[in-house]
């Protein structure tokens, strides 16, 4: 229960500091995906089924707050949070390079997914431009930026699965 409650936590403050902070300090317009690291390292730290959790919660709140509509980026985050869960088996805590190139392939992913449903299918054929001026621009920045949370992200999840153990 309180792992789920941090969870929520951390997603509302990854959240805001996406919309705020961020936003401030953002590159040429482009912003890092801050939810996207939390949804991408907590399914490569946790598993499949805590990946499309923390994915789907990240979704809806960007849903809530940036679309019309509600579920387009629920599921492309539980659809990331479920593919990065597929990597667990190999996850090394002391070892930053998979989860650097998880969390950019998938910011690439999610990327590509949103220029095909929010540009290609309204007639926005222009994916060279899409992709050298918002795509790597955005995966690099999102990338950086994960050198400097991840540690804090890894503390708080091996602090929650030592309360854990503790607890049972």
């Amino acid at each position: 229960m309180l792992r789920r409650i941090v969870m929520l936590f951390l997603i509302i403050i990854a959240y805001l500091l996406q919309t705020t902070l961020f936003k401030a300090i953002s590159i040429a317009g482009i912003v890092p995906n801050i939810l996207m690291i939390i949804t991408s390292s907590f399914g490569l730290m946790r598993g499949k089924n805590e990946g499309m959790l923390v994915g789907f919660c990240a979704g809806l709140i960007a849903d809530i707050f940036f679309m019309d509509i509600l579920g387009f980026y629920a599921l492309v985050f539980m659809t990331i949070g479920y593919l990065n869960g597929l990597f667990r088996r190999i996850f090394y805590p002391e070892d930053i390079k998979l989860p650097m190139i998880l969390i950019g392939l998938s910011e690439m992913l999610y990327c590509f997914i949103c220029y095909i449903f929010l540009f290609l299918l309204r007639g926005r054929m222009n994916l060279g431009y899409f992709f050298v001026h918002i795509m790597l621009p955005d995966v690099v920045y999102t990338v950086l930026v994960t050198l400097l949370l991840y540690k804090g992200i890894l503390f708080l999840n091996e602090a929650l699965e030592t309360y854990e153990l503790r607890r049972s």
